[in-house]
């Protein structure tokens, strides 16, 4: 039995399917602006029948930026081109989700197809920020410790580009709290010793996000879902730790946080993941048993008999799928196929179906 394509109300939107397009950096803008590329990514994904397409971390800020290149929701010259994409999207019978970012200490670096490195600030690089003069890797560059106003001036730039999102006709905002970018970094003691409100206990470590959520809820309708990702671990000792996902994940129940995104690691560089199928599969299941909250599943997901099982036995609610993606953006057309099910398909591609 499938239930993989079984649909999902989460508030004011209805997922057609449990299937999501997982954000992607394609490190493809010039100056934050989606273009072609976007267009064409994206609107592939929602023509092969995914219920939710979300972008890659879109930077709130310039400063925010994992490289030059990353998309950008800092000005308002940006809305127009995602509110193309995002009506395609819909066209489709997809819902159009945006994915909010800022890099924190990871900010800066080249592309990845171009070593990835810091970029000196003669080939374009900037300082980056964090709660912590600590760097990501040893021998790193080491970003700026924030300021209580920089924090403030960020948590301004998360309601902004909100209210942008918004004005794009986005349906769904996911804020990036995993991987070791600015939110990540502000969660962990690894990469937060502040001594002030921001830093030291659990319940000042969790602040940031907190007043994030806070700000974007002020002018995104509490009607529309709001999504964050979470890195549930960092396998490391004396890190963030699954029980500290568990804790803050029934905080955010109460904040009006829809699903978490259960994602892993990112911010120890010398972190020994156990990278397989399915591996983060188990902390989706975890926090959805222990909190009731919604959750979504990713990672090395890349069948449909192994989507299927997730939903089917309720480990998550819904499946991001990301790499398996880029190798075939028509998954879901495939996937509903192979578990016997009759989805509709695009107009112009129906004869191809049988």
């Amino acid at each position: 039995m499938s239930h993989l394509f079984n649909s999902l109300k989460i508030k004011n939107i209805e997922l057609k399917n449990r299937i999501a397009v997982s954000p992607m950096c394609q490190y493809s803008s010039m100056d934050g602006f989606a273009n072609d590329w976007h267009l064409v990514h994206l609107g592939s994904r929602a023509i092969g029948g995914a219920g939710l397409v979300l972008t890659e971390a879109i930077a709130v800020s310039q400063e925010g930026r994992i490289t030059p290149n990353d998309l950008g929701i800092w000005k308002d010259e940006h809305i127009p081109f995602l509110n193309r994409i995002n009506n395609f999207i819909e066209q489709q019978g997809s819902i159009a989700g945006v994915q909010l970012a800022h890099a924190g200490r990871k900010a800066g670096h080249a592309q990845p197809w171009e070593g990835g490195n810091k970029l000196k600030f003669e080939d374009g690089g900037w300082q980056s920020i964090a709660p912590s003069a600590i760097p990501f890797n040893e021998g790193g560059s080491v970003p700026e410790a924030m300021t209580l106003i920089e924090i403030k001036k960020c948590i301004d730039n998360f309601q902004q580009a909100a209210l942008r999102a918004k004005k794009a006709g986005f349906k769904v905002i996911e804020l990036h709290a995993a991987h070791g970018y600015l939110i990540n970094e502000f969660l962990s003691p690894i990469s937060n010793n502040r001594t002030d409100e921001y830093g030291g206990s659990f319940e000042n470590r969790i602040r940031f996000l907190l007043e994030i959520i806070e700000s974007v809820r002020v002018v995104w309708p509490e009607e529309n879902p709001l999504f964050v990702r979470i890195s549930v671990t960092e396998w490391t000792e004396g890190a963030w730790s699954e029980s500290d996902s568990i804790k803050l994940a029934a905080i955010l129940k109460t904040k009006t946080v829809d699903l978490i995104d259960c994602s892993t690691g990112g911010n120890v560089a010398t972190a020994t993941i156990p990278v397989e199928p399915l591996f983060q599969v188990k902390f989706a299941e975890s926090l959805k048993k222990s909190t009731g909250i919604l959750t979504g599943a990713v990672g090395l997901i890349t069948t449909a008999k192994e989507a299927n099982h997730i939903i089917l036995e309720n480990k998550a609610d819904v499946v991001f799928i990301g790499r398996e993606f880029l190798r075939d953006p028509q998954f879901p057309l495939r996937a509903a196929s192979e578990l016997g099910v009759d989805i509709k398909w695009p107009l112009q591609y129906e004869r191809a179906k049988k």
